[in-house]
């Protein structure tokens, strides 16, 4: 049959669910319509996941996890209208990857970009009579695969599974899934994926509720990702670095073929919460990675937090994609370390070859010898970058050890010249006019030459991350041996335009955020603050997908 756009008599209760949802992300959240009335016992969505579950997100409270996202200055800045959501209020929702589908495709100008599409199966319990949730899936949420796939969907629908089973396919052959046991919607774009939860439904498999690493508590959201998962996400991170490799081709190849092996060697799992300050109305992201014992003893012990130089942040203009400070004891010694470990999580000759090409992460700064250069100077760095790309960068340090540090900066920057004046500052540039290194008050600026510039001129005209911007006070309060800040002016709006209706022209919600990051014994902790989270990161995929 043809999938064409019914009119029903469906309470009201129903198109009001089914308008607060109807655009959320292929990863989950498509399509859980609580209807009004309650059958049997409410099925624990974990309880219907399988245990090898590579990624697994889970809601308790579907309606105040996207309330969350919506209510607040950035969101109302960017959107016509505020989404009435409590239609979704306590609806639990369980998402499990169980794998990722990679195809090449042609970008921009002839480059190659990769698509990675999620396999994955979405469980929602409905609290509905199976009737009632059988029509649901038929027409309403038949209605949004029709309108995701562009229209002409073929549905098939087919007793299986002791429930009933819908197909839909595009015209290019494109499949989305749904079953229908009881209460129960089980919905994905891979059939064995609903499969595999069918097996776990019936006890033939373990579920994922028996792991105990399952964070558990009064949290907006959380998930779970499994040693396998790192593994599987790490070789995806590598395909990502490997394609469109340029100019520099053979060391992206070299780190595009290290790192997964690094990776997989250093990081068990990973958890994350999110919770809601209610009084600043801000997500608190929390990511655990658990490391390897002595990977992470090492870490812990090496990259401790130092003494904080908050002077450093009068230097970094107001404006700014994101800053970073790092305060560590000895940063010669924490770059050392983390370099070292690196090493003993490869082959020896891969090592070998790592340490040579590890300084090519300084070059965008004009740094040729990262270590001689880290024993030059002050325990606090901070870094910014100017644009997404991170072409327009620059860091600023305390000289410790002048003629250490000429010696480590690029040799296309002659320090030897008579420099130029420039903001009461002496500023060398290099040959070709990119790379810059300017002195002032016994401090060093380098990098981009435009980005120096600007970091020059923000110690002088007073705008910058000290005076002007809206988190420097909890920026520069911090205590963590490394945390940033930033501004994003484009999310925001694309998920009001995901929930509702972006406004039209330039007008956004400025999103701002702050993350901090510290070492222990079990292995990194990394606390994110802003007004969209990781919950607005995920309706955003969608927002591109169209």
């Amino acid at each position: 049959m043809r999938l064409s756009t019914k009119n029903t008599k469906d309470t009201k209760q129903d198109a009001k669910r089914l308008s607060c949802f109807s655009c959320i992300s292929w990863i989950g959240f498509l399509f859980l319509l609580v209807l009004t009335a309650c059958s049997s016992k409410p099925t624990d969505v974990r309880t219907v996941v399988p245990a090898n579950a590579l990624v697994y997100l889970e809601t308790q409270d579907l309606g105040k996890a996207l309330q969350a996202v919506t209510d607040n200055d950035a969101f109302r800045a960017a959107a016509t209208s505020q989404p009435d959501l409590s239609a979704l209020n306590g609806i639990k929702v369980g998402v499990a990857v169980t794998g990722f589908e990679t195809k090449d495709l042609a970008g921009k100008n002839g480059s190659n970009e990769v698509s990675v599409q999620p396999r994955f199966v979405a469980v929602a319990e409905t609290n509905a009579w199976n009737y009632q949730a059988i029509k649901f899936a038929e027409n309403k949420l038949g209605e949004f695969v029709n309108d995701i796939y562009g229209g002409g969907v073929e549905l098939e629908r087919f007793p299986r599974f002791d429930g009933d089973y819908f197909v839909w396919t595009a015209d290019d052959g494109r499949k989305a899934y749904g079953l229908v046991i009881g209460s129960v919607i089980f919905f994905g774009n891979d059939e064995t994926a609903i499969e595999k939860c069918v097996t776990v439904r019936k006890g033939e498999a373990e579920s994922i509720a028996k792991n105990s690493k399952l964070p558990s508590g009064e949290f907006l959201a959380s998930g779970y990702v499994s040693p396998d998962g790192v593994a599987q996400i790490s070789n995806l991170a590598t395909i990502q670095l490997a394609v469109g490799a340029g100019e520099e081709e053979e060391v992206r190849g070299f780190i595009a073929r290290v790192l997964p092996e690094i990776l997989r060697k250093s990081v068990k799992e990973v958890t994350w919460t999110a919770t809601r300050d209610e009084p600043s109305k801000r997500i608190n992201d929390q990511f655990s990675v658990e490391l390897e014992p002595e990977v992470s003893k090492v870490l812990s012990e090496s990259l401790a937090g130092g003494e904080t130089d908050p002077d450093l942040g009068r230097f970094v203009p107001a404006t700014f994609v994101s800053s970073t400070r790092y305060n560590l004891k000895d940063a010669q010694i924490a770059w050392r370390s983390v370099l070292l470990t690196a090493q003993s999580r490869t082959d020896s000759v891969s090592g070998n070859i790592l340490s040579i090409v590890s300084s090519s992460l300084f070059e965008p700064y004009g740094v040729d010898d990262a270590e001689l250069f880290l024993s030059s100077i002050g325990n606090s760095i901070q870094t910014v970058k100017f644009d997404a790309e991170g072409e327009e960068v620059a860091g600023v340090a305390r000289i410790r050890d002048l003629e250490k540090m000429k010696g480590a900066l690029s040799k296309d920057v002659n320090l030897a010249a008579k420099p130029e004046s420039f903001e009461n500052a002496e500023i060398w540039r290099s040959k070709d006019g990119e790379i810059a290194v300017g002195i002032v008050e016994r401090n060093v600026f380098f990098g981009e030459k435009s980005a120096v510039e600007k970091c020059l001129t923000a110690r002088n005209n007073g705008q910058n991350l000290v005076g002007t911007f809206v988190l420097g006070p909890i920026f520069m309060s911090s205590k963590a041996p490394v945390v940033t800040a930033g501004t994003d002016n484009e999310t925001a709006k694309r998920v009001a335009a995901v929930l509702g209706t972006a406004k039209e022209g330039n007008e956004s919600g400025s999103e701002t955020y702050t993350t901090e990051t510290t070492f222990n014994n079990k292995g990194i902790e990394r606390r994110t603050v802003s007004n969209l989270g990781v919950i607005g990161w995920v309706i955003e995929q969608f927002a591109k997908e169209q």
